[in-house]
C-alpha cells in the first residue's frame, strides 16, 4: 500500500503519469481478485467496505423493478436494514426463520420466492455464531423456483477459511470486506455476474464502470488484493491450526461451555459458547486480563437488548446474556488458545 499513500498518490480517472500508475495499480488488482474468486475483471466491484457491498447488491438488483427481496432472521443488519429500506420503497421483504442452529429450511427459502422476487441474500457464515449455510444447495433451490431470480451471499465472514469459487457456489453476487483477511480497513468488494445490470447507489463520474461513483482507494485496494492472495494461499494452513486452536480453547473449557452450534456446522475459527456468569460481567473481567471476546447481546439506548441472531434460534434471554463468541485469526496458536482458556476460567471464578 506504502506507494500510493506516497508518490504514487494519482486519481485514477487523471490522464498524468501518476495516475496512470494508479490506475495500472487498480486493474492490477482487480485481476488478482478476479482470478481468486474465478470470475472475470469486468466482475469486481470496489466499494468502501463490506456494508457498502451488500447494500450495493440488494438495492442494485431490487431497485429498479422494485422486485421483492427475500433473506433469513439471522443476517448482518447490512442486509436485513437494506431489506427494510426496500420494503419502504415498495417491494416485498420476506424475512425467514431458522432452525435452533441458524440454518435456512430448504423448502421454505423455495416457497418464498415468486414471479417478482428479484434478490435472495443468505450469508455464507454467521459473523456472531460461525454457522455455515449450504450456499451451493440454496442457489439451486433460488433457481428451481425462479430462474431469473439472483442469489446474494455476504462471504465477508467466510474467505479466510472457505474455498470461494463464485462458479463452483453458483452465486450471482458476493460481498467481501478486506478487514475480515488482514486486509486494510474501510475497502471491500461486491462480486456481480456479467449481464446483470445493478443500480448504482453512487452517482456521480462513473468510476467502477459506471456502477459505483467516486475517486477509488487506490492504497486500500492494493492492501485488499494482496491480502486476498495471502489469506487464499494460506487457507488450508487456516482451517487445520487455527481450528486446532478453537478445539483447544474448547477442551479446556469443556466441563464449564455449552456450544451454540456443533462443530461440523462452524466456521473453524467460531467458538461461540453458553456459559454460566452473565455475559456483561465476563467481558468486562475479560478486558480487564487481555481477552477481547464479544457478547450475544449488545446495550442498545441504555437497555440491554438480546441479539437477533441468538433469538432467531430460539435463544431465551437469560440463555443469550449468558453466551458469547470468541474468535480465531491466522497468528493464533494452540498455546495462545489454552492461555486464553485459562484466563475465562479465572473470570468466571471472578479472580480478574
Amino acid at each position: 500500500m506504502e506507494p500510493f499513500l506516497r508518490d504514487r498518490f494519482g486519481n485514477t480517472s487523471g490522464s498524468h503519469d501518476i495516475s496512470r500508475r494508479a490506475k495500472n495499480m487498480l486493474e492490477e488488482a482487480r485481476e488478482q481478485a478476479a482470478g481468486i474468486l474465478g470470475a472475470s475483471p469486468s466482475e469486481v466491484i470496489f466499494t468502501g467496505g463490506g456494508t457498502e457491498a451488500d447494500n450495493l447488491a440488494l438495492k442494485g438488483a431490487a431497485l429498479p423493478s422494485r422486485g421483492g427481496v427475500v433473506t433469513i432472521a439471522t443476517e448482518h443488519e447490512a442486509v436485513l436494514e437494506t431489506g427494510h429500506f426496500l420494503e419502504r420503497m415498495g417491494s416485498k421483504l420476506d424475512i425467514l426463520g431458522v432452525d435452533q442452529h441458524g440454518v435456512v429450511d430448504l423448502g421454505e427459502l423455495e416457497t418464498a420466492i415468486g414471479r417478482h422476487t428479484a434478490v435472495v441474500s443468505v450469508m455464507a457464515i454467521n459473523n456472531e455464531t460461525g454457522t455455515r449455510q449450504p450456499i451451493e444447495r440454496i442457489v439451486e433451490a433460488v433457481k428451481r423456483a425462479n430462474q431469473r431470480t439472483l442469489v446474494h451471499t455476504d462471504a465477508i465472514q467466510a474467505f479466510s477459511s472457505l474455498d470461494l469459487s463464485v462458479t463452483e457456489l453458483g452465486v450471482d453476487l458476493l460481498s467481501l470486506a478486506a478487514h475480515k483477511f488482514g486486509g486494510p480497513q474501510g475497502v471491500g468488494l461486491l462480486y456481480a455476474r456479467s449481464g446483470i445490470n445493478l443500480e448504482p447507489l453512487m452517482h456521480g463520474g462513473g468510476q467502477e464502470y459506471g456502477r459505483r461513483s467516486g475517486t477509488h482507494n487506490v492504497a486500500g485496494v492494493a492492501g485488499m488484493a494482496a491480502a486476498m492472495a495471502a489469506a487464499a494461499a494460506d487457507r488450508d494452513r487456516f482451517r487445520r491450526e487455527v481450528g486446532e486452536a478453537r478445539r483447544a480453547f474448547e477442551a479446556k473449557l469443556s466441563d464449564r461451555i455449552e456450544r451454540s452450534v456443533p462443530e461440523a456446522m462452524s466456521a473453524p475459527q467460531h467458538s461461540h459458547v453458553r456459559l454460566g456468569v452473565e455475559n456483561e460481567t465476563l467481558l468486562v473481567r475479560l478486558d480487564r486480563l487481555g481477552v477481547a471476546a464479544s457478547a450475544g447481546s449488545a446495550c442498545q439506548s441504555g437497555a440491554t437488548t438480546v441479539s437477533h441472531v441468538l433469538s432467531a434460534m430460539g435463544f431465551s434471554k437469560e440463555q443469550a446474556r449468558h453466551s458469547m463468541r470468541f474468535t480465531f485469526g491466522w497468528t493464533s496458536t494452540t498455546a495462545e488458545a489454552e492461555h486464553a482458556a485459562e484466563l475465562v476460567i479465572q473470570a468466571l471464578e471472578g479472580r480478574s
